[in-house]
């Protein structure tokens, strides 16, 4: 299985915080949410990661402040917020909303991006990124 986990980690401990998606915009956030959509911005499309290892990547031990930072994500599509799915490899939220329209956008998206997810909602195939711990 591919350890998209250990590549936003990686990534987010290298990263140099230039040409962010609110450089120059009037667009304001805090420390946290920018470190947030750092993490996100480097999951490429096709691959997905939990909230539980975006916040091990950020140092912080919150998976839920990683959900919350995201309902209000400014940045979409830069800062690719449907590519976070809930330890248990299932979708969680989008826009605020766990259910309905919003969530079925997130399942929209993330399989025109070749990721599927079975009828109980649960990812079908886990090469693509999803890991059940933080590491």
């Amino acid at each position: 299985m591919l350890d998209i986990c250990s590549e936003i980690i990686l990534i987010s401990e290298n990263m140099i915080r230039k040409n962010h998606p609110s450089d120059g915009c009037n667009i304001e956030c805090t420390p946290f949410q920018r470190a947030v959509y750092d993490a996100v911005r480097c999951i490429p499309a096709g691959k997905v990661s939990t909230y539980a290892a975006v916040a091990a990547a950020i140092g912080c031990r919150s998976p839920r402040a990683v959900g919350q930072a995201l309902k209000v994500n400014p940045f979409a599509p830069e800062v690719p917020c449907h590519r976070v799915i809930t330890s248990a490899l299932t979708l969680g939220g989008f826009r605020g909303s766990t259910r309905g329209e919003a969530l079925q956008r997130k399942r929209r998206l993330l399989a025109q991006e070749g990721v599927d997810f079975n009828a109980d909602g649960t990812l079908k195939d886990h090469s693509h990124g999803g890991h059940s711990s933080p590491l």
